[in-house]
């Protein structure tokens, strides 16, 4: 690209002749070698803009390339993603599009998340949600997703929700006793849920959910599929519906 702009300021080298031809470096003596480049500085501190509209240029095609590798990586691990079994499903059951969220109760950016989803799903009403729980950020972390997941396990989903909501809205420290206050409010078996905490199940769950995220190179939370769109990081809901409308235009 560069060379390109540069060729008008370089057709003065006695060099080149004629119609300007494909630069091969490795014919030129030292001394021409020392012309070209000189020439080639000089061009572009003249213009400055044209190393501007290379780099723009760069990032764009990089972007390009990641957003196809996110794609493949969306449709090679499609099932696992959308109806692995056991996540929890939200939003619209039936939806034409499918948001996934891989989220970690401790993450800032994850409650933030909260009411951007929710209006999403509200305005939109054709989105389907699943909530895959990416414990990241340390104990905590993995001490309130297997709360979370053994509320599932013992009272269902709906119960899930509740926990769910009310983890990411807890501000404290989780321990049993925090756990339990949380649960017992909701009216739900705390017993028997504290005891799930540890089971086989609630650690293959949330086991096989970093295994997917890793295949999926995700690093951080919030981090989300919108139908075959990988979306890294935090987006506000105006976002969101563009990607989800661009989704469903491609889709046909």
């Amino acid at each position: 690209m560069i060379l390109r702009h540069a060729a008008p300021a370089l057709l003065g080298l006695s060099l080149i002749s004629g119609p300007v031809q494909a630069l091969d470096l490795s014919t030129m003596s030292d001394a021409e070698k020392d012309q070209f480049g000189a020439q080639v500085r000089e061009y572009l501190l003249e213009n400055p803009e044209v190393i501007i509209e290379a780099i723009n240029i760069l990032e764009q095609r990089n972007a390009e390339a990641e957003a196809q590798v996110d794609k493949e990586l969306v449709a090679a691990n499609s099932d696992e993603l959308f109806n692995d079994g056991y996540s929890w499903v939200g939003g619209n059951p039936e939806g034409d599009i499918t948001l996934v969220e891989f989220m970690d109760y401790r993450c800032g950016y994850c409650r933030r998340a909260v009411p951007e989803v929710a209006t999403l799903l509200e305005a939109d009403g054709n989105i389907r949600l699943v909530i895959k729980e990416f414990p990241i950020l340390g104990e905590a972390s993995v001490l309130s997703s297997r709360f979370a997941v053994a509320t599932k396990h013992v009272a269902g989903d709906d119960a899930y929700k509740q926990v769910h909501d009310a983890l990411l809205e807890f501000t404290g420290e989780p321990s049993e006793v925090s756990l339990r206050r949380i649960s017992d409010g909701l009216g739900l078996d705390s017993d028997a849920i504290i005891a799930a905490m540890d089971s086989e199940q609630v650690t293959d769950e949330i086991n096989q959910t970093r295994a997917l995220a890793q295949r999926m190179q995700i690093s951080g939370t919030p981090s989300f599929v919108l139908g075959t769109e990988m979306l890294r990081g935090f987006l506000p809901a105006d976002q969101l519906q563009q990607i989800a409308n661009g989704v469903r235009a491609e889709q046909g």
